[in-house]
């Protein structure tokens, strides 16, 4: 019997086939998510929104909206998520609606990638493993890692604790 899981998936819409891909990591577990983040896959949506013609409240409204549904925020970290101004903006909004949020390493993510706000807000951090993901998922403590799986402590101490 397979596992489903409302989520938010906050990433750089550059890496929205890593957004696929995660979904597929974990569906090989049999563990099903529905995520309601926005994607870019057509390529109207996608040009409205690099052409800033989708007003600034009227995402924010719609990404919260996509927020409350979800019981958990995935950050996916990239290469270019720690730059994103709208993945900071999910995550702070994320710890506002009181949603568990944890970060996960794509491939080739470095520690350096590490959104601000995860560091901030977040809940725990892991790499592409899918064991890890769905203990965080399930609201067990997963703890801290770096990009290369060691424990590293939390920044925010006194929010959160170390890998366990």
């Amino acid at each position: 019997m397979s596992t489903s899981k409302n989520v938010f998936i906050s990433h750089h819409h550059k890496d929205d086939q890593s957004v696929s891909d995660f979904t597929k990591l974990l569906k090989g577990k049999d563990y099903d998510l529905r995520n309601s983040s926005i994607r870019i896959t057509k390529e109207k949506n996608k040009e409205r929104l690099e052409n800033k013609q989708i007003p600034k409240a009227t995402l924010e409204r719609l990404l919260t909206m996509k927020m409350r549904w979800a019981g958990t925020v995935v950050v996916l970290i990239g290469s270019q998520t720690h730059s994103r101004e709208w993945v900071n903006w999910e995550i702070e909004q994320a710890s506002k609606l009181g949603k568990r949020i944890i970060g996960v390493f794509m491939h080739g993510g470095k520690d350096a990638d590490i959104p601000e706000n995860l560091e901030k807000y977040g809940d725990g951090l892991v790499g592409w493993n899918s064991d890890k993901i769905i203990d965080a998922l399930e609201g067990k403590e997963v703890g801290w890692c770096n990009s290369s799986g060691e424990s590293r402590p939390p920044v925010n101490v006194l929010k959160r604790i170390g890998c366990q």
